[in-house]
């Protein structure tokens, strides 16, 4: 996988923008990226130097739309990630502070 494929979106909430001032960045990556894939592939995309990656798998929550019974949003994985104190922050985010 490219690392475009691994890390898909931010993750744009005020808990995220808290770790943020800690250099700490979530993303939603893929379901089948392990920690290396997502440390390279934030290393290859923002070029930063990644200390550590958290990760948690999200599941789907119930949800009711109309009349009908209801089904489940889909379960994703999320990652944190913490860039060494060294390394420059991820410009994107910066806008967002």
């Amino acid at each position: 996988m490219i690392a475009q494929d691994i890390i898909i979106r931010p993750i744009i909430t005020e808990k995220s923008m808290m770790g943020a001032v800690d250099k700490k960045y979530t993303f939603e990556v893929a379901k089948s990226a392990n920690k290396i894939e997502i440390a390279k592939a934030c290393e290859e995309l923002f070029k930063v130097k990644v200390a550590k990656v958290n990760t948690v798998s999200v599941r789907g929550k119930f949800r009711r739309q109309g009349q009908n019974n209801g089904g489940y949003t889909k379960s994703w994985k999320k990652a944190i990630v913490t860039l060494t104190q060294d390394s420059k922050s991820i410009e994107f985010f910066e806008g967002m502070m």
